[in-house]
C-alpha cells in the first residue's frame, strides 16, 4: 500500500492522486521518501552524499539548513559505510528532505535504533512537522504513532480498521483504565479477580471502569498492592483489540 502511494508500485485497481492530480512529475518532485532500506553509493562521505541526491533535482533545501534539521554538521565528512544506526537514519532523512518536499514518507525510519536515537529522531520529525510539511509515518511502534501523529489509521489485512485523532481513538473504543501488578504478587486464580489476565512480560492485567472497587476486590481476595501500577488505555491496547492477539506470520 505505502509503495502504491510513492507511485513505485502500479495499483491493481483504483488509483492515488496528489493535489486531486494523478501522481506524476509534479508529486516526483515534490515528495521526498525515506525507505526502510537504501543502498548508498560505497566510498561517499556523508557530505558527498547529500550533493549527489541534491543535484537529481531541479529546486531543493539550502544545504545548510538540511545539514542542520539532521544534526550533521559532526559526521560530514565521516564514510558512509561507517556510520551508526542513529547516523545513518539521520542522513537518510536528509536525503528525503534534499529537494525540500512539501509530503515525506518515512517507512518504519527508528527500526532498530537504540531508544535514545529513536527519540533524538522523533525530535527531528517535530521539526520537520514544524515546517508544515505532510509526514506520511508508517511504524509499528505505538508509542510512536501516539506521540508524532495527528491522525492514525490502523490497517490489518490490508484493510483500514480504524482512523482518527490518536485521543479520539481511545476514547471511542475504552472507557476504562488498567491495574498491573506483577505476576508474582497474583497468589489467587485469575478469575478470583473480575476480568483479570495474563497479559505480558510475567504481568496480570485488570481493566476496569471503577479503580476503587477493584481495589478493593484484590485487598478481599490477599494480593499485595505494593507494586501495583495503574495506567490508561494506549494505541497498543486499541491495536490488540482491534485485532487480535494471535501471532501473526
Amino acid at each position: 500500500t505505502v509503495e502504491i502511494m510513492e507511485g513505485i508500485v502500479a495499483p491493481t485497481s483504483g488509483e492515488v492522486l496528489y493535489k486531486d492530480e494523478p501522481l506524476g512529475r509534479r508529486f516526483k518532485e515534490e515528495a521526498g521518501i525515506q525507505f526502510q532500506s537504501t543502498a548508498l553509493q560505497d566510498y561517499l562521505t556523508v557530505s558527498d552524499v547529500l550533493r549527489l541526491f541534491a543535484r537529481f533535482y531541479r529546486h531543493g533545501m539550502p544545504r545548510e539548513e538540511l545539514i542542520e534539521i539532521c544534526a550533521l554538521h559532526d559526521i560530514l565528512d565521516q564514510d558512509s559505510r561507517k556510520l551508526s544506526g542513529g547516523q545513518r537514519q539521520r542522513l537518510l532523512l536528509a536525503i528525503a528532505l534534499v529537494n525540500d518536499p512539501q509530503v515525506i514518507f518515512l517507512d518504519e525510519p527508528t527500526t532498530g535504533l537504540d531508544p535514545q536515537a529513536r527519540r533524538n529522531f522523533w525530535d527531528l520529525i517535530r521539526e520537520i512537522k514544524a515546517r508544515d510539511k505532510t509526514v506520511l509515518l508508517t511504524t509499528h511502534y505505538m508509542e510512536e504513532a501516539y506521540l508524532l501523529c495527528d491522525r492514525i489509521v490502523i490497517m490489518d489485512h490490508g484493510h483500514i480498521i480504524a482512523e482518527g485523532a490518536p485521543g479520539d481513538l481511545l476514547a471511542q473504543h475504552f472507557n476504562d483504565v488498567v491495574l498491573e501488578l506483577p505476576a508474582d504478587d497474583f497468589a489467587v486464580p485469575l478469575d478470583a479477580v473480575n476480568g483479570a489476565t495474563a497479559g505480558a512480560a510475567g504481568r496480570i492485567e485488570i481493566p476496569t471502569s471503577d479503580v476503587n472497587a477493584s481495589l478493593r476486590e484484590l485487598l478481599a481476595a490477599g494480593i499485595p498492592l505494593g507494586r501495583l501500577r495503574i495506567r490508561g488505555r494506549t494505541l497498543e491496547d486499541l491495536f490488540l483489540e482491534l485485532t487480535g492477539k494471535e501471532i501473526r506470520g
